[in-house]
């Protein structure tokens, strides 16, 4: 299995495109077939976690993220996916219309396997994390959140606010993750996203 360090550039500025292909298509053609997008990237055969997020340009605000964060299946198919929910899936926005294409950017993340966090003092946990490297998962019972390790980057949040708004986005109590019935897991991913609604790509620095 392919690690998020082994993705280059040029791998990242293929995937932002094919991610880009399938919604414009989605869009335009919802019953489009999605392998015509899936063959662009055939060679992405390798099992992993994917993200793609879309934002608002030039404002950068969120419109849509949705992904695997674990690799169950090929990242050819995993992106066409992810990719089509974001813009048409997100339960917190409408769906991407027709003329908002021209004003979105796309990013990618492609993420390792998440990493259980055994450690299950607060004090351990806050050891375990490192913001600009990490992404965090939360698990109990029936509620989850994830955020992606760009999250805490863009928003200047410390170890403490970011774990605590990881278990925000579950649901749960800003400090639940102190408690030790708690499931925590870490991850690293490459994020590659577009300049301007499709321009350049670049890789995103995280640290």
């Amino acid at each position: 299995m392919a690690g998020p360090t082994s993705y280059s550039l040029e791998d990242g500025r293929v995937l932002v495109s094919a991610a880009r292909s399938a919604i414009e298509l989605c869009i335009k053609s919802p019953k489009f077939d999605r392998s015509m997008v899936e063959g662009s990237i055939e060679r992405f055969t390798e099992h992993s976690g994917v993200f793609v997020t879309l934002e608002h340009y030039p404002t950068m605000t969120l419109r849509g993220c949705i992904g695997f964060p674990e690799p169950s299946g090929p990242l050819k198919s995993l992106l066409v996916e992810a990719a089509i929910a974001a813009a048409t899936e997100d339960p917190r926005f409408m769906p991407v219309s027709h003329q908002e294409l021209g004003h979105l950017v796309v990013e990618v993340s492609i993420l390792s396997k998440p990493e259980r966090i055994i450690q299950k003092s607060a004090s351990g946990r806050l050891k375990e994390v490192k913001v600009g490297r990490d992404g965090l998962v939360i698990r109990y019972g029936f509620k989850s959140g994830l955020l992606l390790p760009v999250v805490p980057v863009e928003q200047g949040w410390n170890k403490e606010e970011f774990l605590g708004q990881t278990c925000v986005k579950a649901g749960m109590p800003e400090d639940a993750w102190r408690r030790p019935e708690i499931e925590l897991y870490k991850f690293t991913a490459k994020v590659f996203k577009e300049s301007e609604p499709g321009g350049s790509v670049e890789e995103v620095a995280l640290g």
